[in-house]
């Protein structure tokens, strides 16, 4: 982690070059902590709060501590505690039972099985499936399938909303109430993904019947826009607690989605729209579902007659954890649409520097559709640390920056790269004094290292990943420059004729036109090495 003489100093970010800063030993104090030790210590940090948050999302962290023996966790104006919780999943199970009420499910208990609450039902057999990997008090990895995904899910989207937001007692009536509960469930899993998207979330008044009113409205984060945001889900005869009542029997996943929207848009709203339309229909396995193409059409055609100066982002979702309680591939779909909005979620070809801006414009947008990837991941441990970390009674992982002694090799090295060999289960090891070096790694280890690779060697260390098309390619191009200076990336277009007006402006809109050249250079050179004689 030695630091380069020119760069920028990362210490005390001055703008000055770190030799003329931080790095001058005509600076140094001999009694002080080394800096370059700060510096490391500084990049640890970093790291354990990029994995905390793609771990808990950009909601309020967990708020946890340990004393006597207890672990407590705070939720809201609420503190829990117990000495039997070991990991975050404890806590959840024991906090799903004291919101529902211990009377409640014990009362739910006492039916036939097949007249019992969905939630009873769920946690009947979400007890059946932990009870497979439970033995002792060791802490044991489980693997996850439908019922996790519904029971546990459902635990954790009502402590976010209480957390974050509030749980009005109304709310859980209507979870507990089967006629109302597909609904409420719903609107848990959209305030879910808001709430860990980056939106502040404020509740309607659910007792004023005066008037309609969207579920809820959320603000942003990162834009400071205001949403109302509405939350509808098709009704399926003999699905989540319906009846052919009040339930569709009809085989097509869309033939609600109309209706559904229509009646979305006639709630009142005075700022921008979020509309979520769940099409509650059994997993079309790993190929894009059948239904895309039929929800855009509804989608287009609503759009070309839609009233003047009416606008919303819609996501045609389906979570179908519940078709199948047993399986362990689970996938999530979601289909975006801007309805009066004529530069999202459009498929045209487009220069990937006009792609790129259209993004930034509706970057809440998107954080909503990167929220949905990550809605299966519950945390595990109370403080953001990796499971591996805590519970798998290895020693602790390689960190970049740290000194080792490899016994294999008999002496000491600094850590100063590392990388994954994934399909043989290692850790490509660089050190300071050139070797390669080589660790295995366990499945649980591996399996953090997936989810975090680049922040899982203690330190934000960029890692090579699967990029599903020449977007992403450029995109991550960008993301690369932009950690560079502006007077880096001019340096590199200083031949270009238009070199006085590309100084004027922002620094993203100039790494944006450098990365687009440089795309297109790559991709011109593709297409002359595929040439044949």
């Amino acid at each position: 982690m030695k630091i380069g003489r020119n760069e920028i100093c990362p210490l005390c970010k001055s703008g000055k070059k770190y030799k003329k800063c931080c790095g001058d030993p005509r600076l140094e104090n001999n009694n002080a902590i080394p800096r370059e030790t700060l510096y490391l210590s500084s990049k640890k940090l970093e790291a354990i709060n990029y994995i905390k948050k793609q771990q808990q999302g950009l909601g309020k962290p967990i708020m946890q501590g340990n004393a006597d023996g207890k672990q407590f966790i705070q939720v809201g104006d609420t503190v829990y505690n117990s000495s039997e919780w070991k990991t975050f999943i404890d806590f959840l199970c024991d906090y799903i039972r004291k919101v529902l009420g211990g009377d409640w499910g014990d009362s739910e208990l006492l039916k036939k099985k097949e007249d019992r609450h969905i939630i009873i039902q769920w946690y009947e057999k979400f007890c059946l499936h932990q009870n497979k990997y439970l033995s002792g008090y060791e802490v044991q990895p489980m693997p996850t399938n439908g019922v996790v995904h519904c029971y546990l899910g459902l635990a954790y989207n009502l402590y976010l909303l209480d957390h974050n937001v509030e749980l009005q007692k109304l709310f859980v009536r209507r979870l507990k109430d089967i006629n109302n509960f597909q609904g409420a469930y719903y609107e848990l899993i959209v305030a879910n993904c808001l709430i860990r998207a980056g939106f502040e979330l404020e509740l309607e008044d659910e007792q004023d019947e005066s008037k309609k009113h969207c579920e809820f409205s959320a603000t942003s984060i990162r834009t400071g826009k205001k949403y109302w945001v509405e939350a509808k889900s098709r009704s399926v005869a003999g699905v989540l607690g319906k009846t052919n009542d009040n339930g569709t029997t009809s085989k097509d996943p869309t033939n609600r989605l109309s209706p559904h929207l229509k009646n979305a848009l006639k709630k009142p709203a005075n700022d921008e729209r979020l509309i979520f339309i769940d099409l509650n229909t059994p997993c079309d396995g790993e190929r894009a579902p059948d239904w895309f193409d039929r929800a855009e059409m509804k989608l287009s055609m609503k759009n070309a007659d839609l009233q003047r100066g009416l606008s919303a982002y819609i996501f045609v979702t389906n979570f179908p954890f519940h078709y199948d309680l047993n399986s362990k591939r689970q996938t999530i779909a979601a289909f975006p649409y801007g309805l009066g909005i004529s530069d999202f979620a459009k498929p045209e070809p487009l220069p990937f520097s006009e792609i790129y801006r259209q993004k930034q414009k509706h970057i809440d947008a998107h954080n909503i559709i990167d929220s949905f990837k990550s809605y299966l991941d519950i945390p595990q441990t109370f403080d953001g640390s990796l499971p591996s970390d805590c519970f798998s009674g290895e020693p602790q992982k390689i960190v970049i920056g740290e000194r080792y002694y490899f016994e294999k090799e008999g002496h000491f090295v600094t850590v100063t790269y590392a990388t994954v060999d994934e399909a043989n289960k290692r850790i490509m090891i660089g050190t300071d004094n050139g070797f390669v070096l080589t660790k295995p790694m366990t499945d649980i280890e591996l399996e953090d290292y997936k989810k975090h690779p680049d922040a899982y060697f203690g330190v934000i260390h960029r890692q090579g990943r699967k990029l599903e098309n020449e977007y992403e390619f450029f995109e991550n191009m960008v993301d690369i420059h932009m950690s560079y200076s502006k007077e880096t990336t001019l340096k590199k277009m200083e031949k270009r004729q238009d070199y006085e007006r590309l100084k004027l402006l922002d620094k993203e809109e100039l790494v944006v036109l450098y990365c687009e050249g440089l795309m297109g250079y790559i991709l011109n050179q593709q297409k002359v090495s595929n040439q044949k004689y």
